[in-house]
This record gives structure tokens, C-alpha cells and sequence, in this order.
């Protein structure tokens, strides 16, 4: 952990060693230090320098930035903008997701069957063909945003998950990365089960956007140096649900969490001096195999 010169590490009640915490958030340790002053800054109040990061108080003053205050932009780790409000995107996706499911209990199950991931499949008795590989690539974004009605518990523990990991992730990496990173990896959960389930299985719910989240937290948490156990602890037990619980899509989980993991290393580890273009790219790329994956699957059920 970085550390100032001269001064000993911080000591546990058994001679542990600790990490600091943030001068501007009390609640929160971090092993980085404004490379002017010192003190320790966790990823919201790090602003990105010519040479590793500094505090917001260094950034307004302009110390030996050679800019006037002000002049310099605040940054998050992973190079967005430092917002007022950290969680905006986290509360604007989790009033979509709460939206739509009033919707959904409102006009009934012919909306969710119009707008949940199926790869081929009569939907409608008496009626077509449905699904993706008919042509309605659509459901692969759409079913992000649905969940079952027939229980609240469905609901109610994705969007407990997404204001817990999604939150302080948004607050990492700013809004417009966070968001590439979630929309990534909710579609690379929909395109492995596009490809790997049955294809009259219906899917739907924001687990693969979620397991996104816990990939990149995971890769940050890394990056950061954290202590990695609680969040392994939280990620194996998901996963016992996912592979432990009837009617559950765990080809969605895998899937987004591969693709969490992929972006998450580009937002964090990319290098400074080509840092969007690295982080969009594999966004990009992402994309791209999102798009192959859905060609192949829909050959082949052609």
C-alpha cells in the first residue's frame, strides 16, 4: 500500500496492518495518496494528475499544477467526471427496472411475453414464431428490464444488489463509464443464452448486467488492493443460487460476468494516455461479439 515517506504502516489490535481511510469520507479505506499533500483518497475523491492522482483540495488550489483553480477537471479512477451525485445512473436504472414491473403487473403477462429473451418459439397460442432468431433482437435488451411477477423476491434482490455493488462502481468509474459497463454486460448475458439455451426458454431480469457489476467491482477491488474476501464470499454464493436454483438462466450470469470482468479491466488498468479509447474499444468488442454470437445462433436455427 502506498504509504508516506517516514512514517510507519498503520497497525491493527494485533499488529494487522490497515489501510487508511479517505480525510474526505471517514467510512472508507484506501491504499492511495495525493501525490501533493499525501493524505489518503479513495476512487470518488481521486482526480487524475500528470503524475499519479491528487485531492480535490490540491486540484481547486492548483498546487504545482501549473493551472489556475479550478482549471483542472476533478476525475474518477478510471477517468470520468466527478459528479455531485455519485449514484444517479444506480437510482435512474433501478426506477426503469421498478417501472417496468408496474407495468408488467398492470397490462399482464402479454406484455412481458412480447419483450422477454426467447431464441424461437410460439409464444401465443395459434399464433407465429417468435423470438430472437424471427428477427427480434430487441428481446435481447428488452428482457434486462423485466422480471417474474409471480414473486417480488426476484425484483427485490436484483435491485438490492445494483444499489449496493452498482453505487460505489458508478462512483469509481463515473457515470457514462458505468453505464457502458452495465448495458455490456446485461447484453453478453443475453447473447450467451441466445447461444447456449434451449430455444423456447424464456429469460429475463438484470442478473447479467448485476453479475457485470460484480465482475468489474471485483477487478477494481484488485486494482485498489482491498481485502478481495468479502466480495469473493458474495460472488460464490451467487452463484451457488445461480447453479443451485430452479429457473434460473445461469447462462445470463456467466455471461455477464464475463463481460463485467473484460470491461472492468479496461476502465481501471487502461493506460492513461489512451485511456477512452482502450476503455470504449473493449466495450466496443464486447459489442461486437454480442453481435457475432446472435448471427451464429440465428443461422443456425434458421
Amino acid at each position: 500500500m502506498d504509504q508516506a515517506p517516514g512514517s510507519p504502516p498503520n497497525q491493527g489490535p494485533h499488529g494487522a496492518r490497515e489501510l487508511p481511510v479517505c480525510y474526505r469520507h471517514p467510512d472508507r479505506e484506501t491504499g492511495i495518496r495525493c501525490t501533493r499533500c499525501e493524505r489518503p483518497i479513495c476512487p470518488e475523491c481521486m482526480v487524475d494528475a500528470s503524475v499519479g492522482f491528487q485531492c480535490p483540495d490540491c486540484v481547486r488550489n492548483g498546487s504545482g499544477t501549473g493551472h489556475a483553480p479550478g482549471a483542472s477537471q476533478p476525475r474518477t479512477l478510471a477517468g470520468g467526471t466527478v459528479a455531485a451525485d455519485p449514484r444517479l445512473v444506480t437510482k435512474v436504472l433501478i426506477g426503469v427496472n421498478l417501472a417496468v414491473f408496474l407495468v408488467q403487473l398492470s397490462l399482464g403477462n402479454r406484455f412481458t411475453e412480447r419483450f422477454f429473451l426467447v431464441g424461437q418459439a410460439y409464444v401465443y397460442d395459434h399464433g407465429p414464431l417468435e423470438g430472437v432468431a424471427q428477427g427480434q433482437w430487441y428481446r435481447l435488451l428488452t428482457s434486462m428490464f423485466l422480471h417474474s411477477t409471480s414473486s417480488f423476491v426476484h425484483i427485490l434482490f436484483n435491485m438490492l444488489s445494483l444499489w449496493w455493488i452498482g453505487g460505489p462502481l458508478e462512483a469509481a468509474l463515473g457515470r457514462a463509464r458505468y453505464l457502458a459497463l452495465y448495458f455490456a454486460s446485461g447484453l453478453a448475458g443475453s447473447a450467451l443464452t441466445y447461444l447456449i439455451a434451449a430455444p423456447n426458454q424464456a429469460s429475463l431480469g438484470a442478473s447479467g448486467a448485476i453479475f457485470g457489476l460484480f465482475g468489474a467491482t471485483a477487478v477494481l477491488m484488485r486494482r485498489l488492493r482491498y481485502d478481495m474476501r468479502p466480495v469473493i464470499v458474495l460472488l460464490v454464493i451467487n452463484l451457488i443460487f445461480t447453479f443451485g436454483w430452479h429457473n434460473i438462466a445461469w447462462q445470463a450470469h456467466i455471461g455477464g460476468l464475463i463481460g463485467g470482468v473484460l470491461v472492468g479491466y479496461a476502465m481501471v488498468h487502461a493506460p492513461r494516455e489512451r485511456r477512452a479509447l482502450v476503455q470504449y474499444g473493449v466495450c466496443g468488442l464486447v459489442l461486437a461479439a454480442v453481435i457475432l454470437v446472435t448471427v451464429l445462433r440465428t443461422v443456425q436455427l434458421s
